[in-house]
């Protein structure tokens, strides 16, 4: 195991009817900005019961709103916000939303004091880019953020990081700063009963590949995070055959959003190598063919495990037997080459849970061909992301390589 910090100071609050505990979260003088997306949150009654909760007996808050957060958060959206936290000397932000949201809310948080030179209040759009574009590490003063879960996908409500897309420059970048930590985050799985069965499935899988991306490397005898990772990975196999047969178990969306909050809050990530190579070109075509964010990562994921198998021999083996319960000992794999025919029977039957989740494995599930794919490449190469994954030996071929396998149905 490789040395490692792990600070985490979010407070969860987790379960049904816990939003009324915003009364005691929020500081009862703020001047407190509610973001939230297309408009779920209205009608649904979220907002309400947020707003409600804010203006409990006693609380002297402003409470202002800002909606329209997409759900691959817009740079141009994110300065509007921004611009209208110093219009209205905001000192609080609450998120209410899914991971896009969130991510949005934290960016916001970060760059409203980045300011035009001549003395406005406006952020400047130039300074920002240059913050998202150096992943934030410089700043160092944002405004108290806090979050309400709707969306079970990202672990944004527990982590310092998101990204942005910013469509006029075809780019959809990460950032990660520790003062972007959400104050606390508000975890209620009855809001997730009323979200449509795409986004549900779409978190499931966007859970799944956070993990992998963090587990799917080379051993370093980390037993704690190994085990950690490969129960949460069997927890989502399991409950998310379940959520698709009964949608509305409430103990089965339970254990879904915990386990999407726990896939990527730095646990698991700890003092182990980590990839993110399915992430970085799943950006790209996000960027470019506006395809929801899981859905690319379950395109590329198998393809970039045939394609580096090889370097990821001894955890895909792990992998295997340890998640899927295939090895050479209870007869499965050939004789000939046991090991190869043991990591593609659990390639295949990653590709097999996606596809019965309802998500695509391949360029022709997205109705995209070979023809996209010089398009990604030049993306990658502009965006920096020539070198990438746990050895830094991903370089632009390695992405092509992967992306062709992509087009192979």
């Amino acid at each position: 195991m490789n040395n490692f910090q792990y600070y985490n100071p979010v407070r969860i609050v987790f379960g049904e009817g816990q939003i009324k505990e915003l009364s005691n979260l929020v500081p009862k003088d703020a001047r407190v900005l509610i973001t939230y997306g297309g408009g779920s949150a209205k009608r649904t009654g979220t907002l309400d019961e947020v707003k409600d909760a804010l203006n409990a007996e006693g609380s002297k808050r402003e409470v202002f709103e800002f909606g329209g957060i997409e759900p691959n958060p817009e740079f141009t959206t994110l300065m509007k916000a921004a611009d209208m936290v110093n219009e209205n000397n905001i000192d609080f932000i609450l998120a209410v939303g899914g991971g896009s949201v969130i991510d949005g809310s934290k960016f916001v948080a970060l760059v409203s004091h980045l300011t035009e030179e001549d003395g406005s209040n406006k952020v400047s759009h130039d300074k920002a880019w240059d913050a998202l574009t150096s992943f934030t590490k410089g700043i160092d003063s944002a405004i108290d953020l806090g979050a309400v879960l709707t969306i079970p996908a990202t672990g944004s409500e527990m982590n310092s990081g998101g990204v942005i897309n910013y469509s006029e420059r075809q780019a959809k970048l990460p950032f990660g700063n520790p003062l972007a930590y959400p104050k606390f985050s508000i975890l209620d799985p009855l809001k997730t009963l009323t979200l449509p069965e795409r986004q549900v499935m779409n978190g499931v899988a966007d859970a799944f590949v956070h993990v992998m991306e963090q587990y799917l490397t080379y051993p370093v005898n980390a037993k704690v995070q190994d085990a950690f990772a490969e129960s949460l990975l069997k927890i989502l196999i399991t409950e998310g055959q379940a959520v698709k047969a009964n949608p509305d178990d409430l103990e089965v969306r339970k254990n879904i959003m915990w386990t999407a909050t726990m896939a990527l809050n730095g646990l698991i990530g700890s003092g182990v190598p980590q990839d993110w190579t399915t992430h970085m070109i799943g950006h790209e075509l996000t960027s470019l063919h506006s395809i929801d964010h899981a859905r690319t990562l379950t395109i590329v994921l198998p393809s970039l495990m045939r394609e580096l198998k090889d370097s990821k021999q001894d955890k895909l083996l792990q992998y295997a037997q340890n998640v899927w319960n295939i090895s050479a000992d209870n007869g499965q794999g050939s004789q000939n080459n046991p090991e190869d025919a043991i990591i593609e029977e659990a390639i295949v039957r990653t590709e097999n849970f996606f596809k019965d989740l309802g998500l695509p494995i391949n360029f022709a599930d997205a109705d995209l061909d070979e023809t996209a794919i010089d398009p990604i490449i030049k993306q990658l190469e502009a965006h920096g992301m020539t070198k990438l994954g746990e050895h830094k030996a991903n370089d632009l071929e390695a992405s092509r390589r992967i992306l062709q396998r992509a087009t192979q149905a």
